[in-house]
């Protein structure tokens, strides 16, 4: 056997991209259930932003432990929209999955994500607001302004999944090659990934899911800073949905 092939057999099916910033032991309890949760072969990479980060030493006790679980230290620049970029570079799986270190995102779910992505699904959400999602905790304005994007999307925009706004979602890698990103802030990374899956005719498919605050630590999210890139690509759905409607309308 060639050492090509033999790094191929190697390769993992799916890559778990999970950016961190001072999660500190906190984020021992979250990737043991990922690890426990997920039976597909896989990656989980742990991308950090500098060495000081107080995640990184209780991430590398416990690799020594899980050897699916690695650090990657993110040289794309500060920030969490760089570190889920240097996920995605650094990926090997044929699906990257991106979730969170803050145990919000239900690991029992990921599994059922892989087989819609097995059945032809490039992006598959996991949805809080389809039928049997659930959100509980956060912000009320952030909640209200989340759910609101998600469902208009879908009546409005064309958009054939409830929940554009959340990052837990799982992507087909060929769909990640052949999709430029724009977003310069942050979470909003993946709400412009799922408007162009759906303006670019990419397959989507959503499980319902259940969300949850954090319980520990400071959320990264910044709803001011960040929202005008959400509406940037709210628009961009928007007006994507106009033109394809626009152009199936008979001349007169």
């Amino acid at each position: 056997m060639t050492e090509t092939a033999q790094v191929e057999l190697t390769l993992p099916e799916l890559t778990i991209v999970m950016p961190v910033y001072d999660e500190g032991a906190a984020v021992v309890p979250v990737l043991r259930a990922l690890e426990s949760a997920v039976a597909t072969p896989h990656e989980t990479l742990v991308v950090y932003d500098f060495d000081e980060d107080s995640t990184v030493p209780p991430v590398r006790a416990l690799a020594v432990e899980l050897p699916s679980v690695r650090l990657l230290r993110n040289e794309r620049g500060r920030g969490v929209l760089n570190a889920m970029k240097a996920g995605f570079a650094a990926s090997r799986g044929s699906w990257v999955l991106v979730t969170m270190a803050d145990g919000s995102d239900d690991p029992g779910v990921v599994e059922p994500m892989l087989a819609l992505a097995r059945s032809g699904a490039d992006v598959v959400a996991a949805s809080r607001y389809m039928r049997g999602g659930h959100q509980h905790g956060g912000p009320v304005v952030k909640r209200t302004l989340s759910r609101a994007a998600g469902l208009s999307l879908h009546w409005f925009g064309g958009v054939p999944i409830h929940d554009t706004t959340n990052n837990f979602k799982l992507y087909s890698r060929r769909f990640l090659e052949a999709t430029a990103i724009e977003s310069t802030a942050g979470f909003e990374l993946a709400t412009e990934l799922t408007v162009k899956a759906a303006l670019g005719g990419w397959r989507l498919a959503e499980v319902p899911a259940t969300w949850r605050d954090r319980t520990s630590g400071t959320s990264n999210f910044r709803l001011r800073a960040w929202l005008p890139h959400y509406l940037h690509w709210y628009r961009v759905a928007l007006l994507g949905r106009a033109r394809r409607v626009a152009r199936r309308r008979p001349s007169a």
